[in-house]
């Protein structure tokens, strides 16, 4: 595919929001801060920095993503659906009871998918078997695993750490949203893990600092990550919750909750001006 240009992604972005909301809202349920929040990074990825074929969503030597907090699934969906693996008409069916599209991406039933998630604490581990993998097969697929700031309170994530750097699995890139807000609020108020970019630095890793919401500095981080050598890169994304919708961003309520009929008016007005 050819590479979308900083304007094209972020009406890219755009379109992945309003899905957002489409699908949470004719769901009556789901996690629309934290969808909200990464959706500039899945649109840089999918559409412009992950070697992927949405035709053969198997092909061996694509790039993989793991989207570890995986009840943020309505962003993903949507990049999937925008790039062809399955028919976005499809979004309106999401968390329906009969529906592939349920409120954590499933490997086995959802294209394009490569880890079913919804535990939190465990896409790291399995992203770094893949990555494993990868050297052993000598294969030039790059890892992408996304992580909740919240997620991160998971003690299996630094077991998982560990192994990222015993291994030296430069063909990995750890994604950090850190959006600091967690279900029941700020990550400081819940369980600390703060300053995360010296402690991902303590367990090997590179760390890159950027605005997770400004295009041209995730598209740079990527870059910077494909040639870091020797040790798996941390991406820490600066983002905000609810991000794009006024009256969602950096609140904690809406985690996990729909809008109502005139919230969702709102949600889409806003998306739509601008």
């Amino acid at each position: 595919m050819e590479k979308l240009g900083i304007q094209e992604l972020e009406q890219k972005a755009r379109q992945v929001r309003k899905d957002i909301i489409e699908q949470v809202y004719h769901a009556k349920s789901g996690h629309p801060g934290g969808s909200l929040s990464i959706a500039d990074i899945l649109t840089v990825l999918y559409f412009r920095e992950m070697k992927i074929n949405p035709q053969d969503p198997n092909w061996e030597e694509r790039d993989r993503l793991i989207l570890s907090k995986g009840h943020c699934s309505p962003a993903l969906y949507s990049c999937l659906a925008n790039r062809g693996y399955f028919p976005i008409e499809d979004l309106k069916t999401f968390r329906n009871i009969n529906s592939y599209l349920q409120g954590h991406p499933d490997k086995n039933k959802v294209p394009g998918v490569d880890m079913t998630t919804g535990s939190l604490g465990q896409g790291l581990s399995v992203a770094n078997g893949m990555a494993i993998a990868g050297k052993m097969n000598n294969q030039k697929y790059r890892i992408y695993c996304i992580l909740g700031d919240g997620e991160i309170e998971e003690g299996q994530i630094w077991e998982a750490c560990m192994a990222s750097n015993k291994y030296k699995l430069d063909n990995l890139c750890v994604i950090l949203d850190n959006n600091n807000l967690q279900i029941d609020g700020t990550i400081e108020e819940v369980m600390s893990s703060y300053p995360i970019d010296e402690k991902f630095k303590s367990f090997g890793f590179e760390v890159i600092k950027i605005d997770g919401h400004d295009i041209e500095e995730i598209i740079k981080a990527f870059e910077v990550a494909k040639n870091v050598k020797g040790k798996p890169t941390c991406v820490i994304a600066k983002t905000i919750k609810g991000k794009g919708i006024d009256f969602m961003e950096n609140q904690a309520t809406w985690h996990g909750k729909a809008p109502n009929d005139e919230q969702y008016r709102q949600a889409m007005e806003g998306l739509n001006e601008r």
